[in-house]
């Protein structure tokens, strides 16, 4: 299919189901945190999303061509997803779901901003510097609402803001480098391979792996298996050759706003009405 200018109505109810798939995500990862150790939990789930990813594979008879062509610009990407996850997943470990979310979906910002120097056609129009900017100003304003803050960690939210920049990484690699010719099962087989490998030889460095995981935890991590990191991962990928990246990351916005409902829905985090206001400017 040929790249659009521009997101359709097909595009925009795409993005509107995975942004709410990964909201809820957030709050399985902060969950599957209590049985696993986050670095080895992450490395799990790539290992399982990789097995998914295979049956798809097979099922849907699929090749994974051009696996030689995209070594070098592979193993980026999926060092890339390992760094990423890492960060992700501990971030989570150590703040609220409200927080790390509004982070790590900043990386629209840090895409857009660089795709206007790097990516033709993707210049920043007045309409998209103002959107952005009410959402950046309703990021700052979340992370200041008194309650969310002495709920907070500050090196949880670091982990979140590195994770969000790496995240935006990926997408320039997936425009910019031999990677971005590949299929998006060969796209997604080297992050998942590479980083299964780095996250779980990592893993004992980050203290103990195992945290008596229980049918919830092992529930939770089949879910990131395959409903985010293989199918989800694959729909994202598909549409990131579809769509212009830019287009694509604003809809990252509405993650963040889902993801606090929920966390205030299911974990009891603290939302107090500065953060509400500050979601309807993210919104």
């Amino acid at each position: 299919m040929a790249r659009k200018q521009g997101m359709d109505a097909a595009g925009a109810a795409g993005m509107v189901a995975f942004a709410t798939l990964l909201a809820f995500n957030q709050v399985v990862i902060k969950v599957t945190n209590g049985g696993f150790g986050p670095v080895f939990g992450a490395g799990l789930r790539s290992l399982l999303a990789l097995a998914v990813l295979g049956l798809w594979c097979v099922v849907m008879r699929r090749r994974l061509t051009g696996l030689r062509d995209t070594l070098g610009s592979g193993i980026l990407l999926g060092s890339l997803f390992a760094f990423e996850f890492m960060c992700l997943f501990s971030s989570l470990d150590l703040t609220t779901v409200s927080r790390s979310s509004i982070i790590f979906y900043s990386m629209p910002v840090w895409l857009v901003l660089i795709a206007h120097f790097v990516l033709p056609g993707e210049t920043l129009s007045p309409r998209r510097v103002l959107g952005l900017a009410l959402a950046m100003g309703g990021v700052v304003l979340a992370l200041f609402e008194p309650r969310s803050a002495a709920a907070g960690n500050l090196w949880g939210d670091a982990l979140a803001l590195l994770s969000a920049l790496t995240w935006a990484a990926i997408a320039l690699t997936l425009r910019l480098t031999p990677v971005s010719q590949a299929a998006p099962e060969t796209q997604l087989f080297w992050q998942l391979s590479v980083s299964a490998v780095i996250m779980l030889a990592c893993a004992p460095l980050f203290g103990p792996m195992l945290r008596a995981p229980d049918a919830v935890h092992l529930a939770g991590l089949g879910f990131q298996a395959i409903f985010v990191a293989s199918l989800g991962f694959l729909f994202w990928l598909r549409l990131m050759t579809i769509y212009p990246a830019s287009d694509i990351a604003a809809f990252s916005f509405l993650s963040p706003v889902l993801a606090v409902g929920m966390g205030w829905a299911l974990l009891g985090e603290p939302v107090g009405p500065q953060f509400l206001f500050a979601l309807a400017l993210v919104a």
